[in-house]
């Protein structure tokens, strides 16, 4: 095997078109992507294959093509737009003698670059050697004689390979116990806040869709922003300007199609300030013409991390990139604000958000009569707990009759726990349908 380089400036760029399903990527997203790594493209190289080669990826004469490629520009890393197996990578580092990285390494080197508190160096550091845990063989290029097999040939790279996983792993225990750690320093700040009865706003949405910038024009603050993808990786709270209630905005790293599992994993403790909030503000940016696909691939994270049922406006952002485009509030059939459209630019329709924002958070309530089964006395007392419960009565049958007076938040939290969603009803203010249509209506 080849030695392997300390870094990689000049990259060969390989896309390939999988015409549709989970493998179809964007190339102008790899280009941004790359740029924000810091690399200098050299060239890129393009095929379409209805399924991935198992020893490749790319298949045999486009992998052959990527090693001309390689050779006749000196490049010193070949970036894959997917997301490739150890075996593969493994495979094709040997067959163009140059250093790869898939989609997954890509993204991960961007975190590792943009991370700057203690808990986001952990998370990145976290994910790396997740992603490493699998990749090791490749690094021990010197044991390659000892991994041939035969007499005197066997035991040194095993055991040196095996040391190295046991290190790694322990590495990732000793990781995984410090960011529990920051994780309940976090819980016992959201305690806190819930007991002063401060709101906490969380933006969302796909990575450069604009979110630090609107945060920076609602809270008047100098978070870093650019027209990069993953701009700004750590999370950030300041005080929105409303008068009724102190409300607290939270910047967060920014969503992206196929994002790595082990970063949504990593970053849990992170993304929690997104499930545990009081309303999500799910910024899109409204000049792109792929916003439909990225609003989908924002609520599929939302679900993953357990946040869809929170609350949320969707706020189409950067409507000075449209001709003919007003800033507006559309509400739904209660009346209750559910998209907006503004320019954190111009700060065009900031103020109609910020109230729209203080509508949605400021005595939001459901009152409902819920009747519950017996077998539901762990929901009763959670209700209970929870100081929702105004008036109850049981009637012959043992059954529990609540008027429920409860903040909606929670009440989208107890929808979310499989055992007690069976005995509530589904309160909605509004459809996700309803941000589609709105996202059409761009077009028009």
């Amino acid at each position: 095997m080849f030695d392997r380089h300390a870094g990689g400036e000049a990259a060969i760029l390989v896309h390939l078109d999988f015409s549709s399903g989970d493998q179809a990527e964007d190339v102008a997203e790899l280009q941004e992507l790359v740029r924000s790594a810091g690399l200098t493209v050299l060239q890129l190289v393009t095929g379409s294959r209805k399924q991935p080669d198992p020893r490749y990826f790319l298949g045999e004469g486009k992998a052959e093509e990527l090693r001309a490629a390689v050779q006749a520009h000196k490049a010193e890393v070949a970036i894959i737009n997917h997301q490739m197996s150890p075996a593969q990578e493994r495979n094709l580092e040997r067959l163009i003698q140059c250093r790869v990285v898939d989609r997954v390494g890509l993204i991960l080197d961007i975190f590792a670059q943009r991370a700057q508190t203690h808990e986001g160096k952990l998370q990145v550091e976290l994910a790396q050697l997740k992603h490493l845990s699998t990749r090791l063989v490749r690094g021990w290029t010197h044991l390659d004689r000892q991994r041939g097999g035969g007499v005197g040939m066997r035991g040194p790279g095993e055991t040196q390979l095996e040391t190295d996983r046991r290190l790694v792993m322990a590495k990732i225990d000793q990781i995984e116990k410090r960011l529990l750690k920051v994780a309940e320093t976090r819980e016992q700040s959201r305690r806190s806040r819930r007991r002063n009865e401060v709101k906490t706003v969380s933006l969302v949405g796909y990575t450069n869709a604009g979110k630090s910038t609107l945060f920076n024009a609602l809270t008047e603050s100098g978070v870093y922003a650019a027209d990069q993808l993953f701009a700004t990786l750590d999370p950030t709270l300041r005080r929105l300007p409303i008068e009724q209630t102190q409300v607290l905005a939270a910047d967060t790293v920014g969503f992206i199609r196929h994002l790595p599992h082990d970063l949504v994993h990593a970053f849990k403790a992170t993304l929690t300030e997104t499930r545990e909030a009081d309303l999500l503000l799910h910024v899109v940016d409204a000049a792109d013409p792929l916003r439909d696909d990225k609003i989908a691939s924002v609520k599929a994270v939302l679900q993953e991390i357990g946040a869809e049922d929170v609350p949320s406006i969707t706020v189409f952002n950067k409507i000075d990139c449209l001709p003919d485009m007003a800033p507006r509030i559309e509400c739904d059939e209660n009346g209750m604000p559910v998209r907006a459209f503004v320019s954190a630019v111009t700060g065009a329709g900031l103020s109609e958000l910020l109230d729209a924002i203080e509508e949605r958070v400021v005595n939001t309530r459901v009152e409902l009569t819920l009747i519950l089964p017996p077998e539901a006395a762990k929901l009763r007392a959670k209700l209970f707990a929870l100081q929702a419960v105004q008036h109850e009565s049981i009637d012959e049958d043992g059954a529990f009759h609540l008027f429920l007076q409860i903040d909606a938040v929670e009440w989208a939290r107890l929808r979310h726990d499989p055992q007690a969603r069976p005995y509530l009803p589904e309160i909605s203010q509004h459809t996700e349908a309803d941000d589609w249509t709105a996202a059409t209506q761009l077009e028009h």
